[in-house]
């Protein structure tokens, strides 16, 4: 029941990344545009794409100018993402973007020469929009992308396009993936140049097995017409991929003959290794808890495994360690070795794995690296986030790339407590550092590395002025398991009242709610302030939650979602109702998505102690989600034995047990959590005659955001019912 669309106000408040732009529209999330020596960066601005030195804040160049990016008889492109040639002499355009699902990776893209100074655009009599993740070849004389679930190349001097696919189709797709595939692995972009620009490896995707989930739009003409989305649910066989090597002179495919049944594995990571004849893949079983990575053959499709690994529960893909980037494979000793994040040994943790299958630990010791940094082979460190001592913030720490360092070294200042995160320098001196806490707004800053030096920016300070900020606290239920959490106190808080608290969940392995961010504490879904109006708020964070303490944390709650996570956060409830200054009374829960189904969980499970609940896009019945999120924390459901933990942790299966307020919000376009699960639970609540109060947003998706004047009801709806339900104020 993902979706990292749990709304709490802190959502609402994202870090903005100040110092630089980031093409995060475009294709697959990238980084920041760093020049080759690693100093200069670019960016986007009022004038143009501009070039900024970290070493001097003062200097600005633009390097493509406004009237550079103005097409004769048009106005001037909106940049929404760029990149250059490996020469430097073309910068790639991306513009105009539609949405696909979550991102707006489908546009068009111009190409902009430096030498000859002009802007050409791709895809030449293809649909406006329609192309999707140009790349220039690694040679700089053609680019290649995908439009009508194809991929084409099209040569930059002269014009020609040529298609290297033909077969493409809604369910048959080349270079890029499935709804399935772009939720869960974070895949999008689904095609690699070779680096020597002769061949191009990429996934197809066959889709033609999957059976749609007819979505009903009743709005949009006299009659209702149905919107079909391919949807593999859980227990259902998903979609068959395979990946294959494309001549770009003869347009003929070699397929990669990975072992196993296309349909019962996926391949989550592929990539070139640093020749042009082999290419590097991951492949995971359909339950997630087995991989191997291989090796194979451009020219022939062979292939061989060089290392592989098992777990009990799951295993996480890249995504999970690369702020939700699949993409890339961390090369060390020309192509000889790699970088690979295992939890082996119960912690996520770097190694260097030799082609010939030999480990090496590089992070060790009982913490978890939540984010690889960089790799600074000529510097030999390893870069990477991690947070030892406290779970719910992050700081920048680093070790040998041998291997030989006992304990990692900090970087990150002892008087800057909270949250930070960095963009470092491919020569690994220079960092965009990005900092807050529950109590500081965002700053940035230039900093220089290995010694941490201010260079330019904001001069980091915690904001000592702060009021009512959030309390961070630990509480420990009576089976032993200590959570983390945060409150935020009414604004005239008197300690010989009593107050409604109002719980802010999420629950599951998509998403911590307990960060030591700026924006914990306040609700997006209210209007006004909760602390003014006598609410005390709060967030408590359980097993199976991605925090950093250890794969034992994360993935107990495997087989075991809807159970062990919501008996973690009522326990706790549990607790915090005997603190004198809270009125059992009046305690409240909500939540989005995961949090919507964790909020009915509660509400039905515990009913002596959630009175008010307020629930939006949640699952209510775990076998109508889709089967990659939910096969690798639940199992696969062949058979009855299987189906039982679905079953056994979905809010359906409780929702007889009602008994205090409900409201349950649910979008009818909603795609990811399809509105059958209101509809399974409405049922069941009708049956045992369960009174609660519905919203149904029509042709709405998982964020309820479109239409005129949406959220603007659904914060008065929330903060309605909950005044109403659970009214605000000491007593």
């Amino acid at each position: 029941m993902k979706t990292r669309f749990y709304r709490s106000g802190f959502v609402f408040l994202t870090f903005i990344l100040l110092l630089s732009f980031q093409s995060k529209v475009q294709a697959q999330r990238s980084g920041t545009n760093w020049a080759k020596d690693g100093y200069q960066y670019y960016r986007p601005g009022q004038d143009g794409i501009e070039e900024l030195d970290t070493r001097d804040s003062a200097k600005k160049t633009v390097i493509i100018t406004k009237e550079m990016l103005t097409p004769q008889g048009k106005a001037a492109l909106k940049v929404q993402g760029f990149s250059f040639s490996s020469d430097g002499n073309k910068a790639l355009i991306f513009a105009n973007s539609k949405r696909v699902w979550r991102y707006n990776t489908r546009g068009d893209y111009w190409v902009y020469d430096m030498a000859a100074k002009t802007l050409k655009q791709l895809g030449s009599g293809k649909p406006g929009s329609s192309l999707m993740f140009a790349k220039i070849s690694p040679d700089g004389t053609k680019a290649a992308y995908v439009s009508g679930h194809n991929i084409y190349v099209e040569d930059l001097g002269t014009g020609e396009i040529k298609p290297l696919t033909t077969d493409g189709s809604t369910k048959l797709i080349n270079g890029t993936f499935d709804w399935a595939y772009e939720e869960e692995f974070d895949c999008r972009d689904g095609f690699r140049w070779s680096p020597d620009s002769k061949l191009i490896a990429y996934w197809q995707i066959d889709a033609r097995k999957i059976k749609n989930y007819l979505m009903l739009n009743t709005t949009d003409s006299i009659y209702p017409f149905t919107v079909p989305v391919e949807y593999p649910v859980a227990g259902e066989d998903p979609s068959s991929c395979k990946v294959g090597v494309v001549d770009i002179g003869t347009a003929k495919t070699t397929w990669i003959d990975v072992p196993g049944d296309n349909v019962q594995h996926y391949i989550p990571r592929m990539e070139w290794t640093t020749n042009s004849n082999n290419i590097i893949l991951e492949q995971l079983n359909r339950a997630q808890n087995e991989s191997k990575i291989f090796i194979g053959n451009a020219s022939n499709g062979t292939t061989h495994v060089i290392h592989q690994e098992q777990d009990k529960a799951w295993i996480d893909g890249k995504a999970r360690w690369n702020g939700g980037n699949p993409v890339g494979w961390e090369w060390i000793n020309k192509g000889k070795a790699f970088i690979w994040v295992s939890e082996n040994d119960g912690w996520r943790h770097a190694y260097k794995i030799d082609l010939d299958g030999k480990e090496t630990l590089i992070t060790k010791g009982d913490y978890d690296l939540i984010k690889l940094d960089l790799l600074d082979e000529t510097g030999g460190y390893i870069y990477f986030t991690a947070s030892p001592e406290n779970a719910t913030q992050k700081y920048l720490y680093r070790v040998k790339l041998n291997g030989s360092s006992k304990t990692p070294e900090r970087l990150t200042p002892a008087d800057l407590p909270g949250t930070h995160t960095y963009e470092i320098s491919p020569n690994g001196k220079i960092a965009l550092h990005h900092f807050s806490n529950s109590y500081t707004p965002p700053q940035s800053e230039i900093i220089s590395l290995p010694v941490y030096k201010h260079l330019s920016g904001n001069i980091m300070a915690v904001k000592k002025d702060a009021k009512n900020k959030p309390e961070f606290f630990k509480i420990k239920t009576v089976d032993g398991i200590e959570m983390d959490g945060w409150m935020v106190k009414p604004t005239n808080f008197d300690a010989s009242k009593k107050y409604p608290v109002v719980f802010t969940v999420y629950g599951e392995p998509a998403g911590q709610t307990v960060t030591d961010t700026y924006g914990i504490g306040r609700n997006g879904l209210y209007v006004g302030n909760m602390a003014d109006d006598g609410y005390i708020y709060m967030s408590v964070e359980g097993r199976g939650a991605p925090a950093p303490k250890g794969a034992a944390w994360r993935k107990s709650i495997y087989k075991s979602i809807g159970i062990i996570n919501i008996r973690d956060q009522a326990m706790a409830a549990k607790e915090i109702i005997k603190w004198p200054f809270v009125d059992s009374t009046r305690i409240a829960v909500h939540g989005w998505s995961g949090g919507g189904s964790s909020t009915l969980n509660l509400m039905f499970q515990y009913p002596g102690i959630y009175k008010t609940g307020i629930a939006v896009a949640a699952v209510g019945w775990q076998l109508s989600y889709d089967n990659i999120y939910q096969e690798r924390y639940m199992g696969v459901p062949t058979d009855d034995a299987g189906r039982e933990p679905f079953i056994k942790g979905s809010p359906v299966t409780y929702a007889k047990n009602l008994r205090g307020n409900l409201l349950y919000i649910h979008g009818t376009g909603d795609d990811n959590v399809h509105y059958r699960n209101a509809e399974l639970l409405i049922n069941e609540l009708i049956k045992y005659n369960r009174q609660f109060q519905l919203m149904s947003y029509p042709n709405r998706t998982h964020g309820i955001f479109e239409g005129p004047g949406t959220s603007e009801h659904l914060h008065t709806l929330f903060t309605q019912y909950l005044k109403e339900h659970c009214p605000p104020g000491g007593r």
